[in-house]
Formats: structure tokens, sequence, C-alpha cells
């Protein structure tokens, strides 16, 4: 009995002994240090507030500085947009209104130089974005895959035709008039996206397209009514102005337009897939290549069969014959 009531007094010893010290353990990891105590209230732990505080500063400013950069560049497109549509209509304008035809340049050597450009520009693009691959990226879109490559033979067309017709518009109406009547586009545009795209448009945007319709309509009967009274100046003239070919070329540019870019757009879209097995959709830069690449053939067999058309110089040979535009002319 002696032995049982030691053992027991040793064992209740023990375990207050160890309630006392696992209190004074919990007092001390409750009771905060002097450095502690001066660190603001909000933060309870230094460490840990000091790394939120640097992983906040290194990550909210890269979102910021990408949005910015990515702000910017928008910015940057849409001046250039402006800048390049705003000069291609001033430049064609004043290159063919009040020009003798025998200065003027053949519009279909135009387009094959502005189409060699594209090529050439696109190719460098898709050149830089496969990392120096074009010849593979060529090898696997047009010579492996020669349907999805005669596809873009419409669209390239399309283009080819409406940038044409394009020189015709802008020889035979005035800048503004221009202008304003290409914007039509973004109507047959929408209209040509609902029929083959199945898009839907809100009624605001129907709204917008048919204010946009009648403005255009607005400027044209005015420029109609005023052009009667100048036609009898407009007949002594270099190069006479033509109200109803000018708007009719400008018809025709906006339903080119409008098909060329909604089937290009459907082509883009489209799932790719190699003997039923997906594969990456064909890069914006090598559907520019294929399209500029029939632009060009496209071209010069118009080239050629217009070679007898293309008109003169004015100029005459030792044989007194009338000498033909050579390429390039004006």
């Amino acid at each position: 009995w002696s032995a049982a009531m030691t053992s027991l007094n040793q064992r209740r010893n023990m375990s207050a002994a160890n309630q006392t010290t696992s209190a004074r353990e919990f007092q001390f990891e409750q009771e905060p240090s002097p450095q502690a105590a001066q660190q603001p209230s909000n933060s309870s732990s230094p460490s840990s507030g000091s790394s939120d505080m640097c992983e906040s500063k290194n990550i909210v400013p890269v979102d910021n500085a990408s949005a910015k950069k990515d702000q910017a560049f928008r910015l940057f497109l849409l001046f250039m947009m402006t800048a390049q549509n705003s000069s291609v209509v001033l430049v064609t304008r004043y290159t063919r209104a009040g020009i003798a035809p025998e200065d003027l340049y053949v519009i279909n050597d135009l387009v094959m130089i502005t189409e060699v450009g594209k090529l050439v520009m696109s190719a460098a693009l898709e050149y830089n974005a496969t990392q120096g691959h074009l010849l593979r990226s060529i090898k696997e879109n047009i010579f492996e895959r020669p349907l999805d490559f005669f596809r873009i033979l419409i669209p390239s067309l399309l283009y080819l035709v409406q940038n044409s017709v394009l020189y015709i518009a802008i020889s035979n109406l005035t800048a503004p008039m221009f202008q304003v009547t290409y914007q039509c586009k973004l109507l047959t545009t929408a209209i040509v996206s609902v029929v083959m795209l199945q898009r839907r448009y809100s009624m605001k945007q129907w709204l917008c397209l048919t204010v946009l319709g009648m403005g255009v309509a607005i400027v044209v009967l005015g420029a109609r009514d005023s052009g009667k009274d100048d036609d009898a100046k407009e007949e002594d003239s270099a190069n006479a102005q033509n109200l109803f070919t000018g708007l009719s070329a400008v018809t025709v540019a906006c339903l080119c337009s409008a098909f060329a870019g909604v089937y290009f757009e459907k082509v883009l879209k489209r799932p790719t897939n190699d003997g039923g097995r997906a594969r990456a959709p064909v890069s914006m830069w090598m559907r520019n290549v294929q399209m500029a690449f029939f632009s060009i053939c496209i071209a010069l067999i118009n080239m050629q069969r217009e070679s007898g058309d293309r008109g003169f110089t004015g100029e005459s040979d030792e044989n007194g014959d009338a000498i033909a535009k050579p390429f390039m002319h004006g």
C-alpha cells in the first residue's frame, strides 16, 4: 500500500509539472515580443505580411504593364488602319484624278505589285511565327493539303476584283464621296454574315446599320443633284468623272468585300483535321500567303489577256505605230 501511494504521488507531481510547463509555453507563445509589439496591429506575422507585400508588388505591376502594352498596341493598330485607309484614298485620288489618259498607270500592274509585297511580308511574318520553319509550313499547308489550299482561290479572286474596281470608283468620285459610300460594306458584310455564318445581331446594331444606309443614300442623292449642274464643266477636264460608274464600282467593291471577308473568316474558323485527327489550324499569315499567291497568278493571267488593250503612251515608234504602255507605266 505504501508503494502504491508513493507511485501515485509521483504520478500526480509529474502531471502537475507537465501542466505548469505547458501553461508557461502557451503563455510565452501568446505574449508578443518587444519587436512584434512595435509592428502594426493589423499584421499578425511580419514575415508573411512582407512576403504578401512583395508578391503584390511583383504581380500587380506586371499585370498593369501587360494591360497597358495591349491597350497601346490596339491604339497603334487603330491609328495605322485609319492612316492607311485615308492615305490610300487621297493618294489614289491624287494620282488618277485630272491625269491625261496616256499618263495613267495600269490598275492591274499596281494590284500585282501590291500583292507581291503582301506575299513577301506575309512570308516573313510566317517565318517569324514558325521560328524559321517556313518551308515546312508551306509543305504541310499547301503541298500536303491541296484541297484546303484551293479553297483560298475564291476570296483571292474576290479581293482582286475589289481592289481593281476601287481604283475605278476613286477615279470617278471625290474622296469624301468615296469614303462615305464605301461604308456600305459594313451593311453588306452584316447581311452576308447572317446568311453564311448564321450570326445574330441585336436590335441596336440593326438600327445603327439602317441609319448608316440612310446617311449614305442622302449623300448619294445630294451628289446626284449637284452633279447635274457640273456636267458641262466635267466634260472639259482631262479625266471626266462619271457618278454612275463610280457608284457602280463602289457597289461591286462592297459586295466583293463582304463575301470575301465572311468566307475568309469561315475558312479560318473551320476545324482542321488530318486523316480524322485534329491538327493545329492554319495561321493567318499562311492564309495571306496563299491568297497573295492566287492573286498574283490571276493578275498575271489578266495582264496577258489585256496585253493589246493596256492603252498607249501617246508616243509612236519608228514605223509610226502607237506605243503600248509598258509594265508599271506611270
